[in-house]
């Protein structure tokens, strides 16, 4: 049943200070701000927090930039606002092709790229992404801050390194240069939650040579309880090897299992195929 509004308590920050001063002083509040998932959570009663800190006023956790030659994201930036960005579109397509994705406008204007990182589901759309791309999580406390590359945030299922006085404040991204490639499997391109997903770069080669500076990298979302980092099966690509050995070694790495949206079977097959496609498409 819904989760009453009495049995709340929510705190308004109005700075970024302000709100690390409140979660060092009340370290169970938990940080929401666009509250697509919170909302559905609090309406089933399936939420058991019941003190929460605002940041969606917060334009310090807004804005899309380039600092020191890495693309910089603030936690707060809506897929709205990543998908119209002229440079997500030119540094991270892949970043705005899952954007697109990502429920309906509604879902589009009001999630947050940090929401869908804090909430550490294994299904959330932009995660491959963050994977593929080698990004890193700016984390923020009144003790400083850190910086965690992403494929070390998180530490099982729905649980991350993130401390309860940290906030995420930004993502940051380096340059790329080789292809991007992402794809979605659901019961529907949007607004359903995926049964399978697949973030790829391709880096750049020159006249068929390998381009040593940089590594095929490869994730898959829904087939693990974290974002599935497959370093095997990338490590095989990119020394030459058959997609065929690449297959084999990306089933040792992903754990599907069985749930009400797919199966394990079901789930090993496309990522298996998605693999292939992959490799295939970005020749």
């Amino acid at each position: 049943m819904p989760t009453p509004v009495s049995a709340l308590i929510l705190r308004r920050p109005k700075t970024l200070r302000q709100a690390l001063v409140m979660l060092t002083d009340e370290p169970r509040l938990t940080p929401i701000a666009g509250c697509t998932d919170v909302y559905v959570g609090l309406h089933f009663g399936t939420v058991k927090e019941r003190r929460f800190i605002d940041l969606w006023s917060l334009d310090e956790l807004r804005g899309i930039s380039l600092d020191g030659g890495r693309l910089r994201i603030g936690a707060v930036t809506t897929y709205s606002e990543i998908i119209a960005s002229k440079l997500v579109a030119r540094r991270l397509p892949m970043l705005a092709a899952a954007s697109r994705e990502v429920g309906g406008a509604q879902i589009q204007n009001r999630g947050t790229l940090g929401g869908n990182i804090a909430n550490a589901s294994p299904a959330g759309d932009t995660l491959p992404v963050l994977a593929a791309a080698g990004a890193a999580v700016i984390l923020r406390s009144t003790r400083g801050q850190r910086t965690v590359p992403f494929d070390s945030f998180y530490t099982g299922y729905r649980a991350s390194v993130r401390q309860p006085d940290e906030l995420i404040v930004a993502v940051e991204f380096p340059a790329i240069a080789g292809r991007q490639w992402w794809r979605k499997v659901g019961t529907r391109r949007a607004q359903a939650i995926s049964k399978i997903m697949i973030a790829g770069f391709r880096p750049r080669a020159e006249r068929g040579k390998s381009n040593g500076s940089a590594v095929v990298r490869i994730a898959f979302g829904s087939v693990g309880p974290t974002v599935v980092l497959a370093k095997q099966a990338a490590a095989i690509l990119q020394r030459g090897g058959t997609i065929s050995d690449a297959q084999a070694a990306l089933a040792g790495e992903i754990a599907p299992i069985d749930d009400v949206r797919s199966t394990r079977d079901y789930r090993a097959q496309v990522a298996s195929h998605l693999l292939a496609q992959f490799w295939s498409s970005t020749e």
